[in-house]
């Protein structure tokens, strides 16, 4: 391989377009994590011991917990060193701020001005949720002779502080406004722009950010309501 060759392919890989992909792949992974997690929280409104049993199915599984514990941390990570990087060279390639924001033309939403500050929220909140749900309180319960981890009393018990469910729901509006422009750009960063197609992608991230936003809300809402009744 000749050195400009070589030179290409290590510009090429430095650049902001291989973070942005980098950034798109994960960040469409995390958002099919983020649905299948919905799946099984809405277990919750079924019953105690339905969401119970499916906790302690994917506890009982130590390799595939663990793999799958281990994948996300990754993804998470890189993700968030990706953006990270692309923010610090974006300002670093621009470092005087103007005081009045211009049109560009490349249709600027408050959701993709915002992807920064969504994004610390998203930070915060998946370390309080580890800290609250997964190391918190640990009760134990009994469903059919096995002894397993009563994780719906400990999440209930969260969702019963006014504060617990009100800053929930807060990290889950700041996650769905997130994942609405971040889900449809994604496919930009490979280049992925089309006159029928694009705007078609726009309504798919909004439809799935009101989808995963609006049922881990409603989830803090029913815990909220059944903690006041209890």
């Amino acid at each position: 391989m000749s050195s400009s060759t070589q030179s290409f392919s290590r510009s090429y890989f430095l650049s902001s377009v291989v973070k942005k992909q980098i950034m798109a792949v994960t960040g469409l992974l995390l958002c099919g994590f983020l649905l299948g997690h919905l799946a099984g929280n809405l277990l919750i409104i079924i019953s105690p011991d339905a969401f119970n049993q499916y906790g302690h199915a994917l506890v009982s599984n130590k390799p595939l917990l663990y793999t799958a514990e281990a994948g996300l941390i990754v993804l998470f990570l890189v993700h968030l060193c990706m953006a990270a990087k692309l923010t610090v060279e974006n300002n670093t390639a621009r470092p005087q701020k103007y005081y009045i924001k211009q049109k560009t033309g490349r249709g600027a939403t408050f959701a993709s001005s915002t992807m920064p500050y969504t994004g610390l929220i998203i930070l915060i909140f998946l370390i309080t949720h580890l800290n609250s749900f997964k190391y918190g309180t640990i009760y134990m319960t009994t469903i059919d002779g096995v002894e397993m981890r009563d994780l719906y009393r400990t999440v209930m018990e969260f969702f019963a502080q006014p504060l617990g469910a009100a800053w929930y729901a807060f990290a889950m509006i700041a996650m769905a406004i997130h994942v609405s422009h971040g889900f449809w750009s994604a496919f930009q960063s490979f280049g992925f722009s089309h006159s029928k197609y694009t705007p078609l992608l726009r309504k798919a991230g909004i439809a799935y950010a009101i989808l995963v936003g609006a049922g881990f809300t409603a989830l803090a809402l029913y815990g909220y309501i059944q903690g006041v009744q209890a």
